[in-house]
């Protein structure tokens, strides 16, 4: 079976059989799954040193924004002396924010390669994401509140693990659909770059939530 191939004005160029249409479809979706993991299709294939230098340049942005974060913790020092629970806790933190925002960054990458996220729809489905993190947020934040208050006999730390998750899934959520728009704008490829700026901003704003919290409740 085969499918017409038309230009703009509606003329027979030729025809393209389904297999074809299935063959790009399956490419277009390995490209954007490894540009995801920022490889490429031939590293199984190139020699060491040039796989290793074509994935440098994101490794070293990545660091870059891994000192931000470390920047961030580096402002609560005192409380996470007085406190140690809370570096115990801060890896759950950063890891469901970093998770539950990857989710929606997917979804936002794919829907631009589709065409099916547009500036037209954008903000409707950054809300959908946002309200999505806001729901998964407050399930988690009495799941991991109630394990951690129990674990580390507080009920405060409980409260403020919980709020803390609350505002990072809504942040992951916000900032995994919205980064692959803007970087879409800006002419940068949003499936190589969109996962090291989310991973700033979850870990950014998950630690200065939840040390932020710890301060003012708990110290």
């Amino acid at each position: 079976a085969s499918a017409p191939v038309v230009d703009e004005d509606g003329r027979v160029l030729g025809t393209i059989t389904y297999d074809d249409v299935i063959y790009v479809i399956d490419e277009e979706a390995e490209e954007d799954i490894l540009k995801l993991g920022g490889v490429k299709e031939d590293d199984l294939y190139r020699s060491i040193l040039s796989t290793a230098t074509s994935r440098t340049r994101w490794l070293l942005v990545n660091l870059l924004t891994a000192f931000l974060a470390a920047y961030v913790i580096s402002f609560f020092q005192v409380t996470i002396e007085k406190i140690v629970a809370l570096a115990v806790l801060m890896p759950i933190v950063a890891g469901m924010g970093g998770n539950a925002g990857t989710q929606a960054m997917t979804v936002a990458v794919r829907a631009l390669a589709t065409n099916d996220l547009s500036g037209a729809n954008a903000w409707r489905v950054i809300g959908k994401e946002a309200a999505v993190g806001l729901i998964n947020g407050l399930f988690f934040s009495v799941l991991i509140g109630v394990i951690a208050g129990t674990w580390f006999h507080s009920t405060g730390l409980g409260l403020v693990i919980g709020a803390a998750m609350i505002t990072n899934l809504i942040v992951a959520g916000f900032f995994g659909s919205s980064i692959p728009v803007l970087l879409d704008k800006i002419g940068i490829d949003p499936a190589v770059a969109s996962s090291v700026f989310l991973t700033t901003m979850t870990d950014v704003i998950g630690f200065f939530a939840f040390l932020g919290l710890a301060t003012l409740f708990l110290v």
